[in-house]
């Protein structure tokens, strides 16, 4: 099973500028082993299960209660029974129809 989801977390209580804040998660997501890729607007990652899909979530929150007294997030999940490896093939998908590359 592939879980492919979308999310954005970030503290609203601190200024303008989140990075800082945004970057431990990132951290925390690329410690974990699992495939991802950070976007402007937030970070796709896969796993094989929704359970795991959730502890990452999870986790990324943990990387801001200690100091962020307001969090917003936004999650999508894109889940498919007997396929894996969709964070690249969707892309390659609509690359090979395109009959060029998108993301260089």
């Amino acid at each position: 099973m592939s879980v492919l989801v979308e999310f954005a977390m970030f503290p609203t209580d601190k200024g303008e500028s989140v990075s800082k804040y945004v970057s431990r998660i990132i951290n925390m997501i690329d410690q974990s082993g699992i495939p991802y890729k950070l976007t402007p607007m937030g970070t796709v990652f896969e796993t094989e299960t929704m359970e795991e899909a959730l502890e990452i979530i999870n986790k990324a929150y943990k990387q801001l209660e200690e100091d962020c007294n307001r969090v917003y997030s936004v999650v999508k999940f894109d889940i498919r029974k007997g396929r894996s490896n969709r964070l690249i093939q969707k892309v390659r998908s609509v690359e090979e129809k395109l009959g060029k590359q998108v993301n260089k």
